[in-house]
């Protein structure tokens, strides 16, 4: 068998999503934290990692953007020694420490110093290179950097990560909205990559602000997963229950169902497993609490 393991955390109203490629390398996309199933609102899915899977050292962390539900769990950042960080550079950390609330000042200030540090780039010939998918077991991983909007949204900056594997494929487009998404879908290679997706990862949390009619028709996602909070009045998660096509979720009981939208507030932790059997034959399954 040879497969990715893909685990939306249940992190509160932030976002954390862990990958776990073919061969054995470590990914993650965004730090919050909190878990609503396990009324634990000190949930660090860093340590989580190091203390359950085993995991020592992330190859690759990726902060689609610097808010806080984003980079809630970044003091822990250090203690997984990642050996790549990606962010949008285009954020100053004086753009970033406006405004900040003198409470949060640390985790924004170690995003700070964490941006100044990691500041060389990826060789080429890298066994950190994502544009190489040998790197990460055949593996691909493409990431899109809005940079036009205005510096005063950050959502409009974030990273989208889309990966990969046994032509199963996963969008995960961080906080972006409208002016960020005309920007990207006016690219021909943003296109081909999102085009066509198993799961959508909701933008900005399922919020009617990260909705954009043009992406999700293009996406067409089976199912759509919304990493969000018990409470949002300007929810669209009707709208991606309308335009996801359905895949049978499995829950740890044994149960099953055809679904469309899964919500990390109601459904708990969402883990995704998606490659080739050990008849070589390709498979996608999805699981819940």
């Amino acid at each position: 068998m040879s497969q990715c393991t893909v685990m939306f955390w249940d992190v509160q109203n932030g976002h954390a999503t862990y990958i776990k490629t073919p061969n054995n390398r470590h990914i993650v996309v965004d730090l919050g934290t909190g878990d609503y199933s396990g009324n634990n609102l000190e949930f660090s899915p860093l340590i989580h990692l190091k203390s359950n899977y085993g995991v020592n050292q992330l190859d690759y962390v990726i902060i689609t953007h610097p808010h806080l539900d984003h980079i809630d769990d970044i003091l822990n950042f250090d203690s997984m020694d990642p050996k790549v960080f990606h962010r949008p550079k285009q954020l100053s950390n004086e753009e970033v420490m406006e405004g900040v609330r003198e409470r949060d000042k640390p985790k924004f200030l170690k995003y700070c110093e964490i941006n100044n540090r990691y500041n060389s780039p990826v060789e080429d010939n890298s066994p950190n290179r994502t544009s190489n998918p040998d790197n990460w077991g055949g593996l691909k991983i493409a990431s899109f950097v809005p940079t036009t909007c205005n510096h005063n949204n950050f959502n409009n900056h974030s990273i989208v990560v889309v990966i990969e594997y046994a032509r199963s494929k996963i969008v995960i487009p961080g906080d972006n909205e409208n002016c960020s998404f005309e920007e990207l879908l006016g690219r021909q290679s943003f296109r081909n990559a999102v085009e066509n997706a198993d799961i959508l990862l909701a933008p900005h949390h399922g919020r009617e602000s990260g909705y954009h009619l043009e992406l999700i028709n293009l996406v067409n996602p089976r199912l759509t997963v919304v990493s969000d909070g018990k409470y949002c009045d300007t929810s669209a998660n009707q709208r991606y229950t309308a335009k996801s096509r359905g895949w049978v979720v499995h829950r740890r009981n044994g149960d099953s169902r055809e679904r469309k939208c899964l919500t990390t507030n109601s459904d708990g932790e969402v883990l995704v497993k998606f490659g080739f059997n050990n008849n070589q034959e390709r498979f996608l399954a999805v699981t819940i609490e």
